[in-house]
């Protein structure tokens, strides 16, 4: 077993887990049901067949992502040729959430072995259905010397975090993240860091409306708001705000019918902790729709919550469940004076048919990726990178930028010897003007 160097290895057992996954797929959707009641359409679109599709591309691609690269020589050095070797790190620890149990802790984790590391995968204790699969799928795919699940709680998780790691990937909330940086900075590991933020979502009188709706019920409300790029809040035009009300009533009926507790395709909160956390934030709001809750299933509905202000619980922090707040703007410094309020979010939504406008927006603020005209289909597209900015992440992922990030980029200079030009060395006398004259040239 050589997965350091073997990259016919590797690719086997990408193969093995890929039959793995295929082969016990009926029950992972039910796993992913049994933890929160996450409806089967969710569960395949952006879990299995989100991993299943990227093991697909890592397959096809490790041979060629795997090759040193050669790049132009610098005409100091000549003669030589200059390459990048690709050379796994070591020891991985990959740290994942519950709200996308099974994508966000295997995604890492190909990429991890596709760059020819060691794991360790710490599943969300939360989602015990979901992480005791996974643990069966990576025993019948992997070496235990070479990808280990281990379970637990936070202690468990501390103690992790207290061991020497050569790369660590976590992806969860702002507040732990910190606690993660903080025991790698101890040891000076590289990491990347998938967190979260309050993001935006405007829009301006070109919109249209309907259409917007439509796309931001569906974006806020899949796995029940659940989702780190969910839109946070809604900024939209004053005179506009009834309207688009009325539309997106329209569309969460349209969506999960008028009895949304009987609908199969609504998730559940995760668990009492949050569930308490939404209806708390709820409590003292204007609920123009929805508000409807019930703790012995954790069930919350759509809720439109109208212009809470700035200071309010469900303003001061990230959601992360299925409450959207609705703020009106009359100018852009309104906008400014809003969104300056918050950290650079993970994601970044503007609804506008300006370009002028949508070119200001996108370009005025900082964050992780976005989209203009929708919600949350940016992750889906692996050529694009994946990742936040300043408390919403660092490092970005997806496709070959996933192998790249779980490997260190080793440059190497070989010089040839039948030509070696005496400028570099000493004695130096006389040979200062002739180096600058060759550095003003080049």
């Amino acid at each position: 077993m050589d997965y350091k160097n073997d990259i016919k290895y590797r690719k086997e057992t990408l193969k093995k887990l890929l039959f793995n996954i295929q082969k016990n797929e009926d029950l992972i959707v039910k796993a992913l049901f049994d933890d929160f009641k996450k409806p089967e359409f969710e569960a395949v679109l952006t879990e299995t067949n989100y991993v299943i599709s990227e093991l697909k591309t890592t397959i096809k691609n490790i041979d060629n992502w795997a090759k040193r690269v050669r790049v132009f020589p610098s005409l100091l050095n000549f003669p030589s040729t200059d390459y990048i070797y690709k050379e796994p790190y070591g020891d991985v620890l990959v740290i994942a959430p519950w709200n996308y149990p099974f994508q966000l802790a295997l995604c890492p984790v190909i990429s991890a072995v596709a760059a020819g590391n060691k794991v360790v995968l710490k599943p969300s204790e939360l989602t015990p259905n979901t992480s005791s699969i996974i643990a069966k799928i990576v025993e019948k795919s992997f070496h235990i010397n070479h990808v280990e699940v281990v379970q637990g709680g936070i202690e468990t998780s501390e103690k992790l975090l207290a061991k020497r790691w050569d790369y660590i990937f976590f992806t969860g909330s702002v507040q732990v993240g910190k606690i993660v940086a903080k025991a790698a900075a101890e040891h000076l590991t590289p990491i990347t860091l998938e967190l979260g933020g309050k993001n935006p979502c405007i829009i301006d009188q070109t919109a249209n409306l309907k259409l917007t709706a439509k796309r931001i019920v569906w974006g806020k409300f899949i796995n029940a708001g659940q989702t780190c790029i969910a839109p946070d809040y809604i900024l939209i035009q004053k005179n506009m705000k009834i309207n688009f009300i009325t539309y997106l009533i329209e569309e969460i009926i349209q969506a999960y019918g008028k009895k949304i507790k009987d609908s199969p395709d609504y998730a559940r909160i995760i668990n009492s902790k949050n569930w308490v956390r939404l209806t708390d934030m709820m409590a003292t709001e204007k609920v123009i729709f929805g508000g409807e809750s019930d703790d012995n299933d954790f069930y919350i509905s759509p809720t439109l919550i109208d212009e809470p202000e700035l200071e309010s619980a469900v303003m001061k922090e990230e959601i992360f469940g299925p409450l959207l707040p609705i703020l009106v703007y009359e100018s852009e410094n309104d906008i400014d004076a809003i969104i300056s309020k918050y950290e650079k979010p993970l994601a970044f939504y503007v609804f506008s048919e300006n370009d002028s406008f949508i070119e200001k927006m996108i370009s005025r603020y900082s964050f992780g990726g976005g989209c203009i005209n929708d919600t949350v289909a940016h992750f889906s597209n692996k050529r694009l990178p994946f990742g936040g900015v300043g408390h919403s992440g660092m490092g970005a992922y997806h496709g070959k930028l996933s192998f790249d990030i779980f490997s260190h980029h080793k440059a190497i200079v070989k010089k040839a010897n039948w030509l070696d030009l005496p400028m570099r060395y000493a004695p130096y006398k006389d040979k200062l003007k002739a180096i600058k004259r060759l550095l003003d040239w080049i």
